[in-house]
């Protein structure tokens, strides 16, 4: 199993039983301290993983119900299908409204909100402390009993489509849109989240009834809480809401293979030129990540950065510059980003490349390591004082890689990275084919932008 103890009776009466979780009834269950003290995981019979960590001095509790499902694991036909659900999840269950849900949320001074991404959609609520059990009870019946009804279908469709227009209305959005679909060709993983205004117009009720009813099974839910709780408290709250039934299976992946567009360009009649380029980079468990993290700080990660400092401090030329990084279950992403005026996009990008080349050629100081260590250290430690931040780390780390990494073991990974780790993964990543995405007011023949881009790699 996974690091941690597993209780010793629990553990016994299941191997007295030669049980599996796919064979075991509703009162056997596999219990676990997690890789803290104060951080507890139990698998339900059913399969539903539940993690809880207990902060006695927190006023507020978090409770949130990840779904190992994304926009990655859409069909063609379906794209939009999970953020589509998240919107519909809202809108109300067999006894709720969408009315009354916001309304009970408000009585009691809290916030219910979720997101989807590309593997994986999260639903969850923060309260005060005592109210944990309506709010689990609330994300179980939101999440088991949706109603789907139709003219709700039909509104939220018109919803979606707004969001859709306000993405291709806002040039740095289409920049980053376009460049997915130009690094990952024909591959799920390219496609926009929330889907095509093509798919969301043709996305049926039966269709994404199916889909839920495929996806949110057992098998790829995880809840998570943090806060002033008791772990067996939401233990025997879930396992009220999700009897036992059918499992359901992982989502089948199939990793992205076809080679990468090198350039795409977006006519906008807009003020400014926005340019990214892309690189296939780390899966979320490679063994270089670590390494990685360091890499994109002192790259563009933040104010100290050689891109923040070189193009906007120093030469003044964008007020947004940064690189950034993603990573999936079998692949990744890393990306460069400047907004400029058109008449300095050959300046800019040329100082992009200047820059990434001399990190390649002459490594990364022993002042940068240092100032990229301490600021991952301490940005962590901040980012975790509270309860909804404690149940995200949680919940993420449980449906991404089925397990959670302690804190003083992540740290300890990162301050064992080394210059020479650095200097091996920016080779690694940043060596490779890349994607250059461009948006503004130019096409591909403008001569601005063919002396911007003469001399990429």
């Amino acid at each position: 199993m996974a690091a941690g103890v597993v209780v010793a009776a629990v553990a016994a009466v299941a191997a007295d039983r030669g049980a599996d979780p796919a064979q075991m009834t509703t009162t056997d269950r596999v219990h676990e301290i997690g890789p803290e003290p104060s951080i507890e995981r139990t698998t339900l019979a059913n399969g539903i993983r539940i993690i809880t960590e207990r902060m006695p001095e927190a006023t507020s509790v978090s409770a949130g119900i990840y779904v190992r499902v994304g926009s990655r694991d859409e069909p063609d036909e379906l794209s939009g299908a999970s953020h589509f659900l998240e919107h519909l999840l809202f809108k109300g269950t067999a006894t709720r409204s969408a009315r009354s849900i916001a309304m009970a949320i408000d009585a009691v001074g809290g916030e219910m909100n979720a997101f989807t991404t590309r593997e994986q959609t999260a639903y969850y609520t923060r309260l005060p402390v005592g109210q944990l059990a309506f709010g689990l009870e609330l994300l179980g019946d939101v999440i088991s009993e949706p109603a789907f009804r139709a003219n709700e279908i039909d509104a939220e469709r018109e919803v979606i489509l707004d969001e859709l227009m306000m993405a291709e209305d806002t040039p740095d959005d289409v920049l980053h849109m376009r460049l997915l679909e130009s690094m990952f060709p024909g591959h799920a993983l390219g496609r926009e989240t929330l889907g095509s205004e093509e798919s969301i117009e043709a996305l049926e009720r039966d269709q994404i009834a199916g889909f839920h009813a495929h996806h949110y099974r057992p098998a790829n839910l995880v809840v998570a809480a943090a806060g002033a709780l008791e772990h067996d408290d939401v233990v025997a709250g879930v396992d009220r809401l999700f009897p036992d039934g059918d499992r359901g299976a992982k989502p089948e992946r199939t990793a992205p293979a076809a080679p990468l567009e090198p350039i795409v360009v977006v006519h906008r009649p807009i003020e400014q030129a926005h340019v990214s380029y892309g690189w296939h980079a780390l899966a979320h468990d490679d063994p270089d990540r670590y390494a990685f993290y360091v890499a994109n700080q002192v790259l563009g990660g933040g104010m100290s950065s050689r891109l923040f400092q070189e193009i906007r401090e120093e030469r003044g030329l964008a007020y947004t510059v940064y690189s950034s990084m993603s990573s999936y279950s079998d692949t990744g992403l890393a990306t460069i980003y400047a907004g400029t005026a058109p008449k300095n996009l050959a300046e800019v990008t040329s100082l992009m490349d200047s820059i990434l080349d001399g990190m390649l050629a002459d490594g990364i100081t022993d002042e940068e390591h240092a100032v990229a260590l301490g600021y991952l250290e301490g940005s962590m430690l901040l980012g975790l004082e509270d309860s909804g931040s404690r149940m995200g780390r949680l919940g993420g780390s449980m449906v991404v890689r089925d397990d959670v990494i302690s804190i003083a073991s992540h740290l300890s990974q990162i301050k064992a990275v080394t210059i020479d780790d650095v200097n091996r993964v920016l080779h690694r990543v940043f060596t490779g084919p890349r994607t250059i995405a461009a948006v503004g007011p130019f096409d591909e023949t403008d001569p601005a932008l063919v002396a911007a881009l003469a001399h990429t790699r």
